[in-house]
């Protein structure tokens, strides 16, 4: 074998060297953490209930509605009051009747303010029920998003520290190899020198 073939077999030798030395261990990330799923939202307390408003009380409206019963009395006055009763009959009975009406209208007016708040009652709570239920789900996924976020970015974490410290090491490695490399040169160059 010549020089120059010694000295090739020789780099050759130390390329491998290096190499087989770079090639160590490749380290292994651990299992990426499980995402946890929350469970679901806890069901929402009941509203308070609310204080039944008394219906007002038209009682006295339903009793005194008849007019005639008001010339009643006796003496004097049952009789003035029957001479003008009579005398005025027809206005009476109009206004006993108007009367009438009044108080029926009233009582079907408060059945139906009863009626629409009960119904209004109603209504709201499905639509507050409704919405409740969606807020809840809309927070479900949210929480379940950021568990995956903080499982990702945690693993990422490891993953760039992985990186860094592989690099770093790698680096260390190789400036570590070159001076080998370059002492082992330096001792071939001064073998071809002696020769």
């Amino acid at each position: 074998m010549t020089d120059r073939q010694e000295v090739a077999e020789e780099l050759r030798r130390v390329r491998e060297a290096v190499r087989a030395r770079a090639l160590h261990e490749p380290a292994v990330l651990p299992a990426a953490r499980a995402v946890a799923v929350p469970g679901p939202m806890p069901p929402d307390h009941p509203p308070a209930p609310i204080d039944a408003t008394a219906r007002p009380d038209n009682a006295a409206l339903n009793a005194g509605w008849r007019v005639r019963e008001a010339l009643g009395g006796g003496g004097w006055r049952r009789l003035l009051a029957r001479g003008l009763g009579r005398v005025l009959a027809r206005v009476l009975d109009a206004q006993e009747s108007f009367n009438s009406r009044q108080v029926q209208f009233d009582n079907a007016l408060l059945d139906y303010i009863d009626a629409r708040l009960t119904a209004t009652h109603r209504h709201y709570d499905d639509v507050l029920g409704l919405h409740g239920r969606h807020m809840g789900e809309i927070d479900e996924r949210h929480l379940i998003v950021q568990e995956e976020l903080v499982t990702h970015v945690h693993d990422l974490v490891r993953r760039i520290d992985l990186v860094l410290g592989e690099a770093e090491r790698g680096r260390l490695g190789l400036e570590r190899d070159l001076r080998e490399l370059r002492d082992r040169m330096r001792q071939l160059e001064e073998r071809l020198a002696a020769r």
